[in-house]
């Protein structure tokens, strides 16, 4: 027998942790791991079940545990990344231990809506391939079984998402399943695509997991909207301060942001109307929209669009790198796509995987439409891709292996990355990208859509008033009807995609407001760098630093860029 002890386990360093989590999380969720480009040929669906969410629960509380026993971290870049993994998981258990996990239906970035995307995510190049595909056709009945049961335990908790975001959902699984077309619907197509000693596989596979959908809409429509009559659309206060705190890494002042959102609005409302007299010399905002709509340059057709948006990403790639940023390698891949039937309204972006084998890509929901005016497109197109979205992204992929897999991935802050991206928006107006009248129009159309979100996000879960100097409607309180009108009023957007925000807001409290509150840590970050430097700042050398540091919430960020 032995004299010596034998030696506790040294405690892992909060890197190791972080890098840990992921991993496990990874193994847990299928999702997860396709996004990052790990496990390959894995064919198992996301476990949306009670089990499953609690699974990545219990995970998230024993990272913390094995957090409050690491040794402190020894550099300030360790410090910020240990201490994003303590704020992202505290978020996440405040969210999941109050329910708000039984009541996730909504029309954007639902956990149904994982069991289409995680299609689009694999790679579809070899015969092995297409048999994982295949695999995971076959498990998409268990998994909207285990996300029924997970809807059921809400409906017996009391805990339900209002009858509309139930609706919109039912609406996009239409579509899906080309309910109202008369096609095969979306999984049939996608397995067209396969190998023919594989299509008998996959195109039985692809029947059974459509028909699945198809069961599984009915009972939304037979079981959960009934059992949702009276759940009201706004979601409360204390709820609301929850779903914010998850979104932006920030405990907010809702009520100051609400005031400071009204006087930005002011001051773009009349911005717009001076770049709207330049488009049509006497005419109001909207009526100079319409205009650019009818008369202004548009492109038809959906692949001509998916053409002329990777060119206008190619363009800024090449106008940018070396004069205000550094793109270069896989940086400069980027992939314009359009969103399949069914999607979110609104355009959107997924990132790179972590070895790049899987670009980053932008997407562009065309909604039934074959003309599409490019006035309004622009912009978005500098949010979604370069230098919006993508170089940030693409950029913290890059930087993986000194900053740890968790502060770029999972760590991710909405508000963040929101944030950049409008900051990216504005800076091309700054560049002088956005000297059309038409095009700055449309700019200024997206920061107001913005400006927009924070009134109305805030305004109508807590049931705020309308102030006396809005011009619309003084003194009453925000209402599903209210804000509609109101950004009918002051946003020109189509009716479908105007209904979809209002949708996506009520469903996804507190998200929406990180763009601009997110584009202000940012703004402000910058100016404080600018004031620090003086005549010494360097723009391009500030981008690439901020770039390079990885995820931060909005507690952290603005002092962060304030330090570079």
């Amino acid at each position: 027998m032995s004299d010596h002890l034998i030696s506790p386990p040294v405690p892992l360093s909060p890197r190791r942790i972080a890098d840990e989590y992921v991993a496990q999380v990874a193994a847990l969720d299928p999702m997860t791991s396709e996004r990052l480009g790990l496990h390959p040929g894995d064919d198992r669906m996301p476990d949306l079940s009670p089990e499953g969410f609690e699974a990545l629960a219990e995970l998230g509380r024993r990272t913390l545990a094995a957090l409050d026993a690491a040794p402190a971290a020894e550099t300030p870049e360790e410090q910020a990344g240990a201490r994003l993994l303590r704020e992202r998981l505290t978020a996440e258990l405040a969210v999941h231990d109050a329910g708000d996990n039984f009541r996730q239906l909504r029309n954007v970035s639902a956990p149904i809506h994982r069991l289409r995307q995680i299609f689009t995510l694999m790679p579809t190049d070899t015969d092995e391939h297409w048999e994982a595909v295949a695999g995971r056709l076959r498990n998409l009945p268990g998994a909207l079984d285990g996300y029924r049961a997970t809807l059921a335990e809400g409906i017996s908790r009391g805990l339900l998402s209002a009858p509309r975001q139930a609706l919109a959902v039912i609406g996009q699984l239409d579509a899906w399943t080309a309910r109202n077309t008369g096609g095969p619907g979306w999984f049939a197509d996608f397995a067209a695509g396969g190998p023919d000693r594989l299509r008998p596989e996959l195109d039985a596979a692809a029947r059974k997991a459509t028909a699945a959908v198809a069961e599984f809409r009915n009972w939304l429509r037979d079981t959960y909207v009934p059992a949702g009559a009276g759940i009201p659309d706004a979601v409360g206060r204390e709820r609301y301060l929850r779903a914010a705190r998850h979104a932006t890494g920030a405990d907010l002042d809702v009520n100051d942001a609400y005031a400071w959102a009204w006087d930005e609005f002011h001051r773009t409302a009349a911005e717009m109307r001076t770049e709207a007299e330049r488009v049509l010399p006497e005419s109001t905002v909207l009526e100079a929209m319409h205009h650019l709509d009818t008369h202004g340059h548009v492109i038809k057709g959906e692949e001509a669009i998916r053409d002329w948006l990777q060119q206008i990403m190619d363009e800024a790639i090449d106008a940018l790198d070396g004069r205000h940023f550094d793109i270069s390698g896989p940086l400069r891949n980027v992939e314009s796509c359009i969103a399949p039937p069914g999607s979110s309204t609104a355009p959107h972006y997924s990132g790179p995987s972590l070895d790049f084998s899987r670009p980053g890509r932008t997407y562009l929901p065309t909604l039934g439409r074959q003309t599409f005016p490019t006035w309004q497109i622009v912009s978005t197109w500098y949010h979604e891709g370069v230098p919006g979205h993508h170089l940030q992204l693409a950029q913290w992929v890059a930087a993986a292996d000194r900053l740890g897999r968790y502060r770029v991935t999972l760590g991710k802050v909405t508000a963040n990355t929101e944030g950049w991206a409008l900051y990216a928006e504005r800076l091309m107006d700054e560049l002088g990208f956005h000297t059309d009248p038409g095009r700055r129009l449309g700019y200024l159309d997206k920061q107001m859509l913005r400006i927009i979100r924070v009134i109305i996000d805030i305004g109508m879960h807590l049931r705020l008033a309308i102030p006396a100097d809005a011009g619309f409607h003084p003194g009453e309180r925000w209402t599903p009807e209210l804000a509609t009108a109101f950004m009918a009023a002051h946003h020109g957007s189509p009716t479908e995609r105007r209904n979809g925000e209002i949708n996506r807001y009520l469903g996804w409290p507190g998200q929406a407001i990180g763009y601009k509150l997110g584009e202000r840590a940012w703004l402000q970050g910058r100016e404080a760098a600018r004031r620090r430097h003086g005549a010494a700042f360097d723009l391009k050398s500030w981008h690439m630093k901020a770039l390079a540091q990885g995820s931060f919430g909005l507690d952290d960020l603005t002092d962060n860029l304030a330090g570079l």
